[in-house]
């Protein structure tokens, strides 16, 4: 039986937050209380905010239903850990579709978890291999160097680091950081270096040691476009870009959700079919399977490396098939 009140109201939103509808009698057995005890706590929560609704019946039964402005959401320790490892995991793969809120939300999570749930959550990953579809050259991102960008990101404050740049030259940097771009495949830290007086872009898995330094600084705005644009000119200014054209036998909205958020959003041609031009700066050879992994029958109208890449790699497919 809970009876700390307090404690008791957190166990019973926690209960009232799962989906579904709650009859009094079965609320009342899990929090060790009277049905009564029960009414009086879900008037209470009405009281500060959360919109319980009661329906009638021999039972009578519970839910939380949507408001207007929803009151903090409460986590019991298995719902905590099940979405930091979620996080983590997500975000130290550079999955696509794990954007820098993302992020953000891990870096909060992970500040108010208990250093038993952390630990909890750190063993947990650390048993577990994930499925990389699309990673490039392997490289993979520790979440705490994330988290710790993230946090400064946010609070304004000045971070060092150890870089290795794309030649292998190690350097130590001390930044402003402004935001955090995902590519899908990579993260980059868009910052204000201070000792080169001006504006860069950061590999983060080349990034090691991140410290926020605790000096706080007021942002600067940049040169020109956001950090998605900026990330984007400074890819495209060290190596090759090229013209993609790609026809799909597929709904656009279907297609879009599955190709990379960089390549931009595909036309519709008709219910069944449409059309996919931007300028990349991948790999030829990872976009090739990228393609491949839409599910969908596609057909490349340029550039013709792309062509050969795909027109390979159906073959090398159809080689490891045949028995």
């Amino acid at each position: 039986m809970t009876t700390d009140t307090p404690a008791r109201l957190l166990q019973l939103l926690s209960l009232l937050q799962t989906p579904r509808e709650w009859p009094g009698g079965e609320l009342a057995d899990r929090l060790g209380v009277s049905r009564r005890t029960v009414r009086r706590d879900v008037d209470r929560l009405r009281e500060i905010g959360y919109p319980v609704q009661a329906t009638m019946g021999a039972d009578g039964g519970y839910r939380l239903v949507a408001g207007k402005a929803m009151p903090p959401l409460v986590l019991d320790d298995e719902e905590a850990v099940a979405i930091a490892v979620g996080l983590r995991a997500g975000a130290g793969h550079a999955v696509e579709g794990v954007e820098e809120a993302s992020v953000r939300a891990l870096a909060k999570l992970e500040q108010v978890l208990p250093s038993r749930l952390r630990h909890r959550v750190m063993t947990l990953q650390s048993a577990t291999t994930p499925l990389v579809y699309g990673a490039g050259d392997g490289a993979t991102i520790a979440p705490e160097t994330l988290t710790v960008i993230a946090a400064a990101t946010t609070a304004n404050e000045k971070l060092r680091f150890h870089y290795r740049s794309g030649d292998g030259t190690e350097s130590s940097r001390q930044v402003e950081p402004y935001r955090l771009v995902s590519t899908g495949r990579r993260w980059y830290l868009v910052a204000y270096d201070l000792e080169r007086e001006d504006w860069r872009t950061f590999r983060v898995d080349r990034l090691t040691e991140p410290f926020a330094t605790g000096a706080r600084f007021t942002s600067r705005a940049l040169p020109e476009g956001d950090a998605a644009e900026f990330t984007r000119r400074a890819m495209w200014g060290r190596q090759p870009s090229y013209e993609v054209d790609v026809e799909f036998a597929a709904p656009a909205e279907f297609v879009a959700a599955r190709v990379p958020a960089s390549l931009g959003t595909p036309t519709a041609e008709g219910p069944e079919a449409c059309r996919l031009r931007a300028t990349a700066s991948d790999s030829i050879g990872w976009l090739a399977v990228r393609l491949a992994l839409v599910d969908a029958e596609f057909t490349v109208h340029g550039p013709p490396e792309l062509a050969d890449h795909v027109r390979e790699l159906g073959a090398r497919l159809s080689r490891a098939a045949t028995t």
